[in-house]
Formats: C-alpha cells, structure tokens, sequence
C-alpha cells in the first residue's frame, strides 16, 4: 500500500507540473503544435481562469486519489478471505456526518472563486475603448465608435500565418487599455472568442452584447468564431494586434483615412478556400 500510495501521489505531482508548466512551450497569443494547456494568459481575466483551472485540477485530483485509496482498502482489508465474518453495522452516525458536510464544503470552496470569476467576466469596468464585433457570413467587421465611427471588414487571408487565422484587417487595441467589444450579429448566430484574453460572447441579430479585455502584452491575438454558422465556419478568424499608446494613435488616424476612403474589404473579394 505505502509503494502504490507513493506512486500515485508521484503521478499526480507530475500531471500537475505539465498541467501548469506545460503552457510555458506555446506561442503567445495563437495555438501552438502538439499544445494541449490553455494558451498562455494575455489578460487579467484569462490569468483568473487559469488559476481556476489549476485550483481545481490539484482539487479533483486529490478527490480522485483519495477514492482511490478508499476503494483499494475496501478491496484489500474486506475481501472475503481477510474478513470471513463480515460486520454487520447499518449505521456510524460520525461517518455519515462527514461524508454530508464534506462535500458540501467542497463545494463551497468551488463555488466562491467561480462567482468571484463571473463577476470579473460579466462586470464591464470603465472602458477606455468600445469596439463594434458584428459578425456576419462569413467574416467579421469592426467600428470604432470612439475614434472617428470608421467601420471596417476583416477577412481570412490565405497568404497569412499562422494557417486559417490570419487576417487582411485587424483589429488593433492599445496595450494596458479596458477595451469593452460589443458584438451582435448581422445574419445568424455568431461567437466572438480570443482564449488569450478569456472572451467568448455570441453575437447574435438585433441583440447587443458585451465583454471586454485588458491585454497586459503587446503582439497578436488569434481567436475564431465559436458557433457553428454555416459552411464557411472555420473560415471567420479574429486576429487582434495589441500596440503602445502611440502605435495605437497613429493608426487610428490612417485608419480613418483608409476606411473612409472605401477602404474596407468586401467578402466577394477575398474569396475563401471553400469559394
């Protein structure tokens, strides 16, 4: 019992240490090759979900463990030839106490960081930029009701990386900055979702949601959308550029050139790999 007891403790130490270490091999911001953690953090929220994640991954696990032993003491000690005269107790008033108030804790102690987590997701702080994710078939547009109201289309380009996540126009969002995203939809149901930042909202017609986000590092962000809307699917990314104060400020007044122009791409003319 004791060798079998320090092998399972042994397994369990190891499955933790990949579980939150494995995360420090992948690429910021997009998945990466043989990636089976969460992607690595970009936002205080997705910091929270992770540590829940890890919170009840040790939780389950000792669970797990201590069932386990529970079920290979049973097997050993009351087995037939170890115990011929079986007991015969109906009743332990103690045992049945804790095996009531336990699990009651147990969920408890679950339940207070998950509403804690909830809050942080659903409770949209003062935004110091809105944007406008309206998704549409198949392809997202974005506004910028607070720098100048330009609106602009953002498709999957073929000739990007990373592969089916690329994008001609993205949508860039100063660094260190609450950036509160509305999303609708504009035909069928569609799912604003970057895992980097912990976001996944529906943007569904004629109804407005939000969410938001405070990317703690600057560089790019994939994410796709996460509702089955139709044959092109998997081919609507979101790629997010996160840049400094004064990136941000420069392009923002190139933006309002651009889009204003009639810069803004059409779906007819980045044809996907289904087209």
């Amino acid at each position: 019992m004791g060798r079998v007891g320090r092998h399972l403790l042994g397994l369990a130490v190891a499955g933790l240490t990949l579980a939150t270490g494995g995360a420090a091999f992948a690429e910021l911001g997009q998945p990466s090759p043989w990636e089976w953690t969460l992607q690595p953090s970009g936002s205080p929220v997705m910091d929270n979900i992770v540590w829940f994640h890890n919170f009840l991954f040790v939780l389950i696990s000792l669970i797990t463990l201590f069932v386990l032993a529970l079920l290979v003491v049973v097997v050993i000690k009351f087995n037939a030839r170890a115990n011929p005269v079986p007991s015969r107790t109906t009743h332990n008033t103690l045992i049945e106490v804790v095996w009531t108030l336990v699990p009651v804790l147990i969920l408890v102690g679950i339940a207070v960081p998950s509403f804690r987590l909830l809050f942080l997701q659903l409770d949209v702080p003062k935004a110091d930029l809105t944007i406008k994710a309206t998704g549409k078939q198949w392809y997202w547009s974005y506004a910028y009701p607070d720098n100048g109201k330009f609106e602009f289309d953002s498709l999957m380009a073929q000739d990007k990386q990373p592969r089916l996540l690329g994008v001609d126009n993205e949508m860039v969002v100063p660094v260190n900055k609450v950036i509160r995203v509305q999303t609708t939809g504009a035909d069928v149901i569609h799912a604003f979702a970057v895992p980097a930042f912990g976001v996944k909202i529906d943007a569904i017609p004629g109804r407005l949601n939000e969410t938001w986000f405070k990317a703690t590092k600057t560089g790019m962000y994939y994410g796709q959308c996460s509702e089955l809307c139709g044959k092109d699917h998997a081919f609507m990314p979101i790629a997010v550029r996160v840049v400094s104060d004064q990136e941000f400020a420069s392009w923002v007044e190139s933006a309002k050139k651009k889009y204003a122009s009639g810069g803004t791409s059409t779906y007819a003319s980045a044809a996907g790999p289904t087209q």
